[in-house]
C-alpha cells in the first residue's frame, strides 16, 4: 500500500519497535519515507524487523535506562544529522490484585512505561527544539478508564498523559508538539499478556465491558494514527489524549 512520503527526510527514533505498536508504526513511518531508529531490549525481535524491513536501522537497549537512552539519542542524532520525531512505545504491563501487588513490582511499571518516556523526552528535546519536531507518547484507554487488577500499569500511562499535556504546553512556544495515543482492544504480545498472566482469582466479569464489539484490531490501526499525529496532518494537535478502542470507552 502506498500510504505517501509524509516523513521523506525527517529523522525518527520508535521505541518498543520489536513488537506490538512499536513495530507497525516503525514499518509505517519508514514506508512514508522516514529514516528510522528502532529501539527495543529484545534482540530477537529487533533482527527478524531489519531483516524484513533493510531500511530500519535497530539499536537494542533500555530506553528506561538512563546511560542507555541517553546514548540511544546523541548516537543517532550523531548519525543521522538531526531528530525530528520521537515515538515512546516501550512498556510492560504485569495484573495483580491491589491488596496484594509487591511494591517494587509496582514500581518497575512505572520505571519502565512512565520512566522511559520521560528520559526519552528529556534526551531528544534540545535536538526536536532545533528541527521544531513532535513526540507521539503511548498512553492507554486505562489512563482514564477502569481496568481491573492493572493498577500498576493503569497508573503508568496515567502518568504518561498528564506529562505529556504538561510537556505539550511547556514546548507550545518552542515549536514541539507532543501528543499521546490511548490504545485499547488492540492485537499485541503486550494486551495478550493480560490474559495468560492473570492473577489467579481475578473475577472476568469485571473485563466483560472492555471487550471491542467488533473484534480486537491489529497494531497498523495505532501505527495509521500515530503517523498522522507525528506528520503535518496533526500540525494543529498538540497535547492530545487521543483514543483508539473501537469505541469501548464512547
Amino acid at each position: 500500500m502506498d500510504f505517501g512520503r509524509r516523513f521523506a527526510g525527517k529523522s525518527i527514533i520508535v521505541t518498543g519497535a520489536a513488537s506490538g505498536i512499536g513495530r507497525a508504526t516503525a514499518i509505517r513511518l519508514a514506508a512514508e519515507g522516514g529514516r528510522v531508529l528502532a529501539v527495543d531490549l529484545d534482540e530477537k525481535g529487533l533482527e527478524t524487523l531489519r531483516q524484513e524491513q533493510p531500511g530500519i536501522a535497530v539499536r537494542a537497549g533500555s530506553a528506561a535506562d538512563e546511560p542507555t537512552a541517553r546514548s540511544i539519542v546523541a548516537q543517532w542524532v550523531e548519525e543521522a544529522g538531526q531528530l525530528d520525531v520521537l515515538i515512546n512505545m516501550a512498556g510492560i504491563i504485569r495484573s495483580s490484585h491491589a491488596a496484594t501487588t509487591d511494591y517494587e513490582a509496582f514500581m518497575s511499571i512505572i520505571a519502565v512505561n512512565m520512566g522511559s518516556t520521560f528520559l526519552m523526552c528529556r534526551e531528544a528535546l534540545p535536538h526536536l527544539e532545533k528541527t521544531k519536531g513532535n513526540i507521539v507518547n503511548a498512553a492507554s484507554t486505562s489512563s482514564h478508564f477502569g481496568h481491573p487488577f492493572l493498577t500498576g500499569y493503569a497508573a503508568s500511562k496515567g502518568a504518561v498523559a498528564a506529562y505529556t499535556q504538561s510537556l505539550a504546553w511547556e514546548y507550545v512556544k518552542r515549536g514541539v508538539r507532543v501528543n499521546a495515543v490511548a490504545p485499547g482492544g488492540i492485537e499485541t504480545p503486550l494486551a495478550n499478556s493480560v490474559q495468560t498472566g492473570m492473577v489467579e482469582g481475578a473475577d472476568w466479569e469485571l473485563y466483560n465491558h472492555l471487550g471491542p464489539i467488533n473484534g480486537f484490531a491489529t497494531p497498523d490501526k495505532i501505527a495509521g494514527v500515530i503517523a498522522m499525529l507525528a506528520s503535518e496532518d496533526g500540525g494543529h494537535m498538540n497535547g492530545a489524549i487521543v483514543r483508539v478502542d473501537g469505541g469501548v470507552h464512547a
